[in-house]
């Protein structure tokens, strides 16, 4: 059984979590970041160019090896750490799913897979050492040579430990996909199920690796973004947005850390222990990828025991980024869905609860004929086990929008009822009130006025109760 990671109180955020400027929502993406603890009052935290504080060894020495040859920086008192920076998205008590990125890529490389993953699985995504909100510094040595996935792969360890994830699902793609093979190869026990997107069990000859590695350390990623782009995207994909925000990631990417990683992957030969895979995997390709070509695909999915493999026209190295509906729907059979109207139904009777309460949902109960039998199922299933499940938006944000939607159509009866509701989703009797103020602009003067009691009226009763 996967383990859930703990819940995150709203507005917070766990070490190592980028949270949004302005939302109360944790693992929602914004166009701004929130201050991190200051370094001075965390310890064992150390600062990172761009704002983000991530725990680092005393001293910054270097850390011995951990027992099977992984190396994993710690904390004072002897303590393994998080160290990678990610993002958790999901119910908190749901499956845990962890997605590693690609060379050269931040999590945003998983953005167009995460709010439909986050409906059924606690999701974490995490940057790799030198990329994105990860410093270089995470890892225990960055000199050249001395980076192994096994490195990789142990940070990954750590952060799973740190999130309470005993158990957890793994999709990566390329070197991601190569973190996500070591630890199925080597830790087992902690692997539900598998999915390697556009990777392989060896990358090709290692001097290619190190001469690239060199090339970053003596100048940089800028260099790399022309000839990266035919790599990672199709022609007719690589000039939009999408495709110019993941190459800015490359050029952002720590010399250090990229050069760390391209030596993680020419020591990486993973072919003669695919064999020994025991979790459910599944291998997609990118039929025009010219990085990991579908003949490394090919090799994975035959040499992997009951290996699925899944080959996508129309996409290079990035299939996520340029597949992304085929890849998420593919993520989806694979680690499975409640997808069956009973599991829907309990899920929105769950939330239908919370929002609305239990002295609510038990007369409704109660009152079932066999006449409503049927719209009561109906309503549990698609308006509480649809919609107010979806990860975009919060039980509070939400809360505002019916508001706005029920006294536009004037039923009042059903405001009083989600008025009530909104003060368990968060809102303050000021919140509603300025939901109810903005709604008399748009809704009109009349409808607000008759909402306006009607609140008024509910707020009164609960202000007794």
């Amino acid at each position: 059984m996967t383990s859930p990671v703990p819940a995150t109180p709203s507005g917070a955020t766990t070490p190592g979590v980028t949270a949004p400027s302005g939302t109360t929502a944790p693992g929602v993406t914004g166009p701004t970041q929130a201050p991190a603890p200051d370094p001075a009052r965390t310890p064992g935290t150390a600062a990172h160019p761009g704002g983000h504080r991530v725990p680092a060894a005393p001293g910054g020495h270097r850390v011995p090896a951990a027992p099977g040859g992984h190396r994993v920086p710690a904390a004072p008192g002897g303590h393994r750490s998080p160290v990678l920076h990610h993002r958790v998205d999901g119910p908190p008590d749901a499956p845990v799913l962890l997605l590693g990125p690609s060379l050269g890529t931040s999590l945003a490389v998983w953005d167009a897979q995460t709010a439909a993953l986050a409906r059924h699985h606690r999701v974490v995504r995490w940057d790799l050492p030198g990329h994105g909100g990860t410093p270089a510094g995470v890892l225990p040595d960055t000199d050249p040579g001395a980076t192994t996935v096994a490195d990789l792969a142990a940070l990954v360890l750590a952060l799973a430990d740190q999130l309470g994830a005993e158990r957890f699902g793994y999709a990566g793609i390329s070197l991601g996909g190569a973190v996500g093979a070591h630890l199925a190869v080597h830790h087992p026990e902690r692997i539900t199920g598998l999915a390697l997107v556009c990777s392989s069990a060896r990358f090709g000859e290692p001097e290619a690796w190190r001469e690239r590695a060199a090339l970053v350390r003596a100048e940089g990623t800028a260099p790399l973004a022309e000839a990266t782009a035919a790599r990672w995207f199709t022609p007719g994909f690589a000039g939009t947005r999408t495709a110019e925000r993941l190459l800015a990631d490359l050029r952002d990417a720590d010399p250090d850390g990229y050069a760390a990683c391209c030596d993680a992957l020419a020591a990486y030969d993973l072919r003669d222990a695919l064999g020994r895979i025991t979790a459910p995997t599944l291998v997609v390709a990118g039929r025009a990828d010219p990085a990991t070509p579908p003949a490394h695909s090919r090799e994975l999915a035959d040499a992997i025991p009951d290996a699925g493999l899944l080959e996508l026209a129309g996409a290079a190295h990035l299939a996520p980024a340029e597949r992304p509906q085929a890849v998420v729907t593919a993520l989806l059979g694979h680690f499975g869905t409640p997808a069956d109207d009973g599991s829907r139904h309990a899920q929105g009777m769950a939330v239908r609860r919370a929002v609305l309460g239990d002295a609510h949902v038990d007369r409704a109960v109660a009152r079932t004929t066999a006449l409503t039998a049927d719209f009561q199922d109906y309503i549990t299933r698609c308006a509480w086990g649809e919609i107010w499940t979806r990860p975009g938006l919060d039980r509070r944000t939400r809360s505002c929008i019916t508001l706005t939607a029920l006294v536009a159509h004037g039923h009042l009866e059903e405001l009083a009822l989600h008025v009530r509701a909104a003060l368990r989703n968060g809102l303050t009797p000021e919140d509603i009130g300025e939901v109810l103020l903005h709604s008399a602009v748009y809704c009109g003067v009349p409808a607000a006025n008759a909402a306006f009691a009607t609140a008024q009226r509910v707020l009164a009763e609960d202000a007794t109760s």
